[in-house]
């Protein structure tokens, strides 16, 4: 649609542009699970999806320079569009599963032509799965059945409607809607603000949008660090009893924290009226974008059961999306008073602290928790003792 449209045929940028959007975020939703594969680098290959996704955007700027140097849209898009469809098709027939990666992933598991696991550890892959979604009890639950012991505690899996409404998802959800609408205020804003900076000279507005391109392509090279973050982190010393989720929740709360504090720099540095000081706020921004989308998918992987990870995502995406767009539309309307506008989003920004808060006291109670239950269980040992 985008390549065959014209000025005489604009209308068909709204449908390409969903078009592109949907199938874009359903197609890294789809691969993010890819980062099962390497367990102990998962938030790593989670990272560097969400960053090549982000990355995408830099393309618009190759082709940019092909139309400046004769090349027509209509073939750039026609080229794109044909080479990324021939490479998903392959790679999704060839190297992808027919089902979802399980994690954590069973042994022998192979993927490709031969996806699934050895025939001997079918059944061990299929409990596997089953055991993400299904209610989880301890070991000894058949023992239990039998000796009908209905003291024994049984854990359930949240249910979607218990995430959904969980306070470590709203403010998720808030961190997420307000650092991303700081940053596509920007990119929309974007050009009349080097028009206004660069004193309506065309050579420096240009060249200014041709780095903002080019630093684009860095997304996907800051992503990793996040990971790497997290990875470093997760390797400290664990207190006794800590289990794996905690760790990991534990570490987001940096990741999140500095997710928040990347975001009040770049809003402070783009609301300077400094043309130089831009370059920075570039750089700033996509090291932004990179662990915003990043950590948001890193978060919901590890708060909340993988069985609901696809809906909370999307939904988290799609309730932001109309937050930006009804809060961007008020804001344009004040478009003759930016300074004061950067000036209201840079305190908007600061409501995302409170989304590590709330994840920092959730962790210092399941440490409470832990510890209340080791002291139960120590009284028995010296009471007998």
């Amino acid at each position: 649609m985008v390549a065959f449209s014209t000025p005489a045929l604009s209308n068909l940028l709204f449908p390409a542009c969903t078009l592109m959007g949907v199938g874009g975020t359903l197609f890294l939703m789809t691969n993010m699970q890819v980062g099962n594969l390497f367990s102990s680098h998962q938030t790593t290959v989670t990272n560097l999806y969400n960053g090549a996704f982000d990355s995408s955007a830099a393309l618009f700027m190759v082709i940019k320079l092909l139309h400046e140097a004769g090349i027509s849209l209509c073939t750039s898009f026609l080229c794109l569009s044909t080479g990324s469809f021939t490479g998903s098709l392959l790679r999704t027939v060839f190297l992808m599963p027919r089902d979802h990666i399980p994690y954590p992933l069973p042994e022998d598991y192979t993927y490709g032509i031969t996806c699934g696991t050895s025939k001997t550890l079918y059944s061990e892959h299929t409990s596997s799965v089953a055991y993400i979604c299904e209610p989880q009890t301890t070991m000894t639950t058949t023992a239990t059945e039998e000796k009908n012991l209905p003291d024994e505690p049984v854990t359930q899996e949240k249910s979607f409607r218990e995430c959904l409404m969980s306070r470590l998802y709203v403010s998720q959800l808030l961190w997420f809607s307000v650092i991303q609408l700081r940053l596509l205020f920007y990119v929309g804003t974007l050009q009349p603000t080097l028009q206004r900076l660069a004193a309506g000279q065309l050579s420096l507005v240009n060249h200014f949008t041709n780095a903002f391109g080019v630093t684009q392509l860095c997304g996907v090279l800051c992503a990793p660090w996040n990971g790497l973050i997290s990875s470093k982190l997760k390797n400290k010393p664990r207190a006794p009893g800590e289990s794996e989720q905690e760790v990991d929740l534990r570490t987001v709360v940096f990741s999140l924290s500095l997710t928040g504090l990347q975001c009040v720099l770049f809003s402070v540095c783009a609301a300077v009226p400094n043309l130089q000081l831009q370059y920075l706020s570039f750089f700033l921004h996509v090291v932004n974008r990179a662990f915003l989308y990043g950590t948001n998918a890193t978060f919901i992987l590890v708060a909340f059961p993988l069985c609901h990870f696809g809906k909370l995502y999307g939904l988290c995406l799609g309730l932001s999306s109309v937050f930006c767009l009804l809060i961007n539309t008020g804001l344009s309307l004040l478009s003759g008073y930016i300074l004061y506008v950067n000036i209201f989003l840079t305190l908007l920004v600061l409501l995302a602290f409170i989304n590590p808060l709330v994840l920092h006291l959730h962790c210092r109670g399941l440490a409470s928790q832990r510890a209340a239950g080791g002291e139960q269980l120590a009284a028995p040992s010296k009471t007998q003792f």
